[in-house]
C-alpha cells in the first residue's frame, strides 16, 4: 500500500474500519509504502498500519523498493 499524504488526508474522512483493516493486515500481503510523508505522519493516522514492517522511499530508491518488494511476492 503507497502511503502518501494525500492518503493520510483521505483516511480519516473515509474512516476505513479498523476491522478492515486487521483483515488485510492478517493476510500478510499488505506492506505500507510511505512516499513524501513519514511513519510518524502514519501512526498519527493509523497506529493500525504504522506498526506494520514496511518501506521508505525517503530511506530507498524506488529501484530499491521494488526490488525489495519482488522479493516479497517471490514467496
Amino acid at each position: 500500500m503507497l502511503v502518501t499524504p494525500a492518503l493520510l488526508a483521505r483516511l480519516p474522512k473515509e474512516s476505513v474500519a479498523d476491522k478492515e483493516l486487521s483483515t488485510l493486515l492478517a493476510g500478510n500481503r499488505l506492506v505500507p509504502i510511505v512516499h513524501k510523508t513519514t511513519y510518524e505522519a502514519l501512526r498519527e493516522v493509523s497506529p493500525m498500519l504504522a506498526s506494520r514492517t514496511g518501506l521508505d522511499t525517503a530511506e530507498d530508491s524506488m529501484s530499491e523498493v521494488a526490488a525489495k518488494i519482488a522479493e516479497l511476492v517471490a514467496f
